[in-house]
């Protein structure tokens, strides 16, 4: 038996993961509709509708937890495909630079700056006229009550590109730890679903303890140092895991236990802050019981969709290569698209229903022509994510260099 799972094991690891390439379009789509959402509760966000309230808020915190954790992760995987047969770290590095570097430099000059044009506008900090906005925007002498230029939501690029610069030079080291004493530890700790659920949580409760309360969440970079914490380990979880048999058996075996987790403690938090408010706050403040248990429920929940996809998503289709090639593309423009969008229908008084479907209706059509008309025009697809023409978008896979980091 052990010999035969070990074969099926090796077997998986060298077929093409379509099913974390599924869950990589499932993360990013999600996080589109997410910032839709964020147009409409009331939580700090760059602009808001006239209509913001806190109706959806119940199904907005069931996503937020682990909805970027999951990037990051697959995002490791990734990696590790992509890296462990790369003949020059050199011309990954630089092929890297392009690929996420010419997207945050673009973002930041172009793509991201109407999010801060429209965020100024709104709160009545500036006048109308954006080409002044804009020549200002790009000075750095902060002539604003904000950082300018900025990259907004493109500080996952940022941190995942500063990541794997960060690891280029211990590859082999990296490698040989992950094929040895590495690999034997992440099997130990993850070696049944229990353990799985249970002990990668570990790290990611002490950073909730110790770096959380000193150093809040900037995005900023440089001063970020719980989030960097959080972001990558879970990177280094997914370079570490992403050729590990064991790993991905445990994971299979602890769907049933990571679904019942993820459905009592989503729906009991959902229960105690419906009916039970002051109790909600004191699970905060008093006794800081919820922080732990959203650690666990995070992990859970990213172990089953690891789980459903590996069952049910694990194979190609059309639909997948088109949106592998996409996604990044409309991810580099939603948010701008979200606020461009929401700020002039939100002025209509059109009722909030009516309001909603039009933004997402907007974003969705913005995504989906922006990427149509720039895979078109050669000068503008590395700015927004897009691989030349000749290539088609690659799998997570344990082909050689054929991943996509």
């Amino acid at each position: 038996m052990a010999i035969a799972d070990a074969q099926n094991g090796a077997a998986f690891l060298e077929s093409r993961r379509f099913d974390l390439d599924w869950l990589r379009v499932i993360a990013f789509g999600l996080l589109i509709f997410y910032h839709i959402g964020m147009f409409y509760v009331t939580w700090d966000w760059h602009v808001k509708s006239a209509y913001a309230g806190s109706t959806i808020e119940p199904l907005m915190i069931l996503v937020n937890p682990w909805r970027l954790a999951l990037l990051f992760f697959i995002s490791g995987v990734a990696v590790r495909f992509a890296t462990d047969k790369i003949t020059s770290r050199r011309n990954f590095a630089g092929s890297r630079l392009m690929r996420l570097g010419l997207p945050i430099l673009g973002g930041m000059i172009v793509t991201v700056a109407p999010q801060t044009y429209f965020e100024l506008r709104q709160s009545g900090a500036i006048e109308p006229g954006y080409l002044a906005f804009w020549g200002n925007y790009l000075k750095l002498e902060q002539l604003y009550p904000m950082l300018t230029p900025t990259w907004n939501h493109l500080w996952y690029v940022v941190y995942l590109l500063v990541y794997i610069l960060l690891i280029l030079p211990f590859l082999r080291a990296l490698r040989r730890f992950a094929e040895g004493g590495g690999g034997r530890m992440l099997e130990r700790v993850t070696g049944g679903p229990v353990r799985l659920l249970i002990l990668v949580t570990l790290p990611f409760l002490f950073y909730g303890a110790v770096l959380e309360p000193h150093f809040p969440t900037t995005h900023d970079l440089v001063n970020d140092w719980a989030n960097h914490a959080h972001r990558f380990t879970i990177f280094m979880l997914g370079y570490f895991a992403a050729k590990n048999s064991r790993f991905w058996q445990s994971v299979g075996r602890a769907l049933p236990i990571a679904v019942w987790l993820v459905l009592l403690i989503g729906g009991a938090r959902l229960y105690i802050r419906a009916f039970h408010w002051d109790l909600y706050v004191a699970l905060y403040d008093e006794v800081p019981v919820m922080p732990v248990v959203l650690v666990l429920y995070a992990w859970s929940f990213i172990a089953m969709l690891l789980g459903l996809a590996q069952r049910y998503l694990n194979r190609p289709s059309k639909l997948l290569s088109y949106f592998t090639g996409a996604v990044f593309c409309y991810y580099i423009l939603h948010q701008t698209i979200i606020v461009v969008a929401g700020c002039y229908l939100t002025q209509l008084g059109l009722g909030v229903g009516a309001e909603a479907f039009l933004v997402t209706i907007v974003t969705v059509a913005g995504c989906l022509g922006g990427f149509e008309i720039a895979k078109r025009i050669a000068f503008l697809r590395p700015w927004l994510g897009i691989r030349d023409a000749g290539k088609s978008a690659p799998a997570i896979a344990a082909k050689p260099g054929t991943a996509e980091a």
